[in-house]
């Protein structure tokens, strides 16, 4: 790797989005510039955004060394244009791509295992991490950890429940709350593409790249059409 390593991170998968601009030199992430972007309005923004990023910078697409995606939960909508996104420029520049869940930033942004996201419908997007009582932002999180979209009652068949979890909407922290009273909710501010690059950069040096011809979304939830739409086999034929 180079003395300096030029990240760029891409978060569209909440109900607000990001990208983020950061140098990293084996020490420390540098964040150069973040632009937030609103939600329901991705596919028209996030182009200009990162090009406006760049452009403050006096930085090229090409001489970016990676790309930090969040590659979910979240809206489908959203996870699928920030994950074209990355493809897109990924691909015409050869860069590679480090996807990483955005619970996965929240609980290391918090300084926890664990997380929770709003996943509407009276759920959560939650993850449950392998190690719990540490402090240490680099302790304790790595890749491993089980995350599910989870109801009233599947929280309450998880036994025991984290003692720790991080959130950051109102809406997980009452479902959370009703179901493990004794659980310690850690609110924080909402993870952004900036906190992926303070994340990531680590596995851009170990070299954890994806598959650009695998990279999909991490849902954990079925589509609307995948959940409510009948399969053409079971519409009644007329004879």
């Amino acid at each position: 790797m180079p003395e300096s390593t030029l990240l760029l991170g891409i978060d569209t998968c909440g109900p607000s989005g990001s990208v983020a601009l950061g140098r990293w030199d084996a020490q420390a992430v540098e964040i150069l510039g973040q632009i937030e972007l609103e939600g329901r309005s991705y596919s028209s923004t996030l182009v200009a955004a990162v090009s406006e990023l760049l452009g403050r910078t006096s930085m090229q697409l090409g001489l970016l060394d990676a790309i930090v995606a969040v590659s979910g939960p979240g809206s489908f909508t959203g996870v699928r244009v920030g994950l074209s996104a990355v493809k897109g420029f990924a691909e015409s520049a050869r860069i590679p791509v480090i996807a990483v869940s955005r619970l996965e930033v929240l609980a290391a942004k918090a300084g926890v295992p664990s997380a929770a996201l709003d996943a509407h419908r009276h759920e959560v997007f939650l993850r449950l991490g392998l190690a719990d009582g540490t402090s240490s932002r680099s302790e304790g999180f790595g890749q491993q950890g089980r995350e599910l979209l989870a109801g009233s009652h599947e929280l309450l068949t998880i036994d025991p429940p984290p003692p720790r979890i991080a959130i950051c909407d109102e809406t997980a922290a009452l479902l959370l709350g009703a179901a493990w009273p004794d659980a310690e909710l850690i609110r924080t501010a909402a993870p952004t593409a900036a906190d992926a690059l303070q994340l990531c950069a680590p596995r851009v040096a170990a070299g954890e790249f994806v598959d650009l011809a695998l990279l999909d979304g991490h849902y954990l939830r079925r589509s609307d059409a995948e959940i409510f739409g009948e399969p053409a086999a079971a519409v009644p034929q007329r004879p």
